[in-house]
């Protein structure tokens, strides 16, 4: 292996993926995470409930916390492909495959940091960026391993992390900004931490299930039918078992009435709209029978177990129809290509909270403006604004450490004469 190619490589991975690649599966990640962006319009700019009988609306079951646990999942399979896919990247080249990942995710952070400052005390969204970043610098020690251990590590998130979100919630110090910034990330950086751990809106200790379970997908043949067909019915049936298992536990293990009078001033709407459209804030302690909801963001093992499920079967629809319809994707392509510095600018449109007039209004003409821009955007100048500057900065970093990991060329061999 020469170090040129060595360096050509870590570089590449670090910066993500290179749009000029021909695989079928990274236009399939594209446009998957083209329709997580679109999921997360519409929970940020749609009701959540019709107003004449409180019912959650379609958007609202289609799409809230399944989107962003599809991103978190996609990040995850952008990092296998960045890492080496399918043969993980070993010793320099790993090396410098994570310390690229490390800037981007400190990039990251920093978009989202900055982003925090424009929000009111009462947000309209909770930015998922800042903890985006929190899941790449976790995930740097898992970059170098295979798809079954990565698939253990996934499962044992799912399972332990809601447990020790339900076991620390209380006992950790409380966050005052929803959306971080750079002052509490300083006057209060140990509530930080854990928020960005445990008690935030997007949870590190439960999404890493999601992040490492894409890391697993893309050391998978995603180009392989048989891989997506299996990949489509693991989603299918993980997604369904969790509901079942989450209605059975509920309705036919008492489960319902169990959490009803665990405490006094809980009334039976209150408990029903805990079930369908998760609590504000964090769930309840005072018992695990609460661990036996899924409903959106309360995550629980069952309900991460459903939208890990959802976003499995979602990539691998769009693994599917790439195969004969990826021109019509292009749409959906074209806004994942670029999803960092769309998402960036619908949370600044939001924080301006211009929608609440005009919700559907504003979704439309965001969701429509979005999709034009990238496709104008991919058309003229290829990455997106934000996606190249990190794409940049994480390239020169790989660069600089596969540089000094090279073992310098000793020159030609000195006779005893000098």
């Amino acid at each position: 292996m020469n170090d040129h190619s060595t360096q050509d490589r870590a570089t590449e991975a670090a910066g993500g993926l290179d749009p000029r690649r021909s695989a079928g599966r990274v236009v399939a990640v594209d446009a998957a995470r083209g329709l997580a962006l679109a999921g997360m319009t519409a929970v940020h700019f749609l009701p959540d409930a019709y107003p004449d009988n409180n019912r959650p609306t379609l958007s609202w079951l289609l799409f809230a916390g399944d989107s962003a646990a599809l991103f978190a999942l996609l990040a995850g399979v952008g990092l296998a492909l960045a890492s080496g896919g399918r043969r993980p990247r070993r010793g320099r080249d790993l090396t410098a495959v994570r310390a690229g990942t490390a800037v981007r995710a400190l990039l990251i952070m920093l978009v989202g940091l900055t982003i925090g400052y424009l929000m009111p005390p009462d947000p309209p969204a909770v930015g998922i960026l800042v903890h985006y970043g929190a899941f790449f610098l976790l995930a740097l020690p898992f970059l170098g391993l295979r798809a079954r251990t990565l698939l253990a590590c996934s499962g044992a998130f799912l399972v332990l992390g809601p447990l020790l979100i339900h076991w620390l919630a209380d006992r950790v110090p409380e966050h005052t900004d929803a959306n971080p910034t750079f002052a509490s990330l300083f006057t209060e950086p140990v509530a930080v931490f854990w928020q960005l751990l445990v008690t935030g809106g997007y949870p590190a200790v439960a999404y890493l299930a999601y992040l490492l379970a894409g890391l697993a997908v893309g050391r998978l043949n995603l180009k392989n039918l048989h891989v997506q067909l299996r990949l489509l019915a693991a989603g299918l049936g993980l997604a369904a078992v969790s509901k079942l298992l989450s209605w059975l536990l509920l309705y036919a293990a008492d489960g319902y009435n169990v959490l009803l009078y665990s405490i006094e001033s809980l009334t039976r709407a209150d408990l029903e709209h805990i079930i369908v459209f998760g609590a504000e804030g964090e769930l309840p302690t005072n018992t695990l029978w609460w661990q036996v909801i899924a409903a959106p963001h309360v995550n629980t093992p069952l309900s991460v177990g459903w939208s890990l499920g959802v976003s499995l079967a979602v990539l691998a629809a769009f693994l599917l129809l790439e195969r004969q319809f990826a021109t019509w994707l292009l749409p959906l392509t074209a806004m994942g290509a670029m999803a960092l510095t769309l998402y960036a600018g619908q949370l600044v449109l939001l924080s301006t909270e211009v929608h609440h007039s005009s919700p559907l209004l504003w979704f439309l003409a965001c969701l429509v403006v979005s999709a034009l821009v990238a496709l104008a955007w991919r058309h003229a100048f290829g990455r997106g604004p934000l996606e190249r500057v990190v794409a940049g900065a994480a390239h020169a970093t790989a660069r600089t450490v596969a540089d000094r990991a090279r073992p310098r060329d000793p020159g030609p061999p000195r006779t005893p004469l000098g």
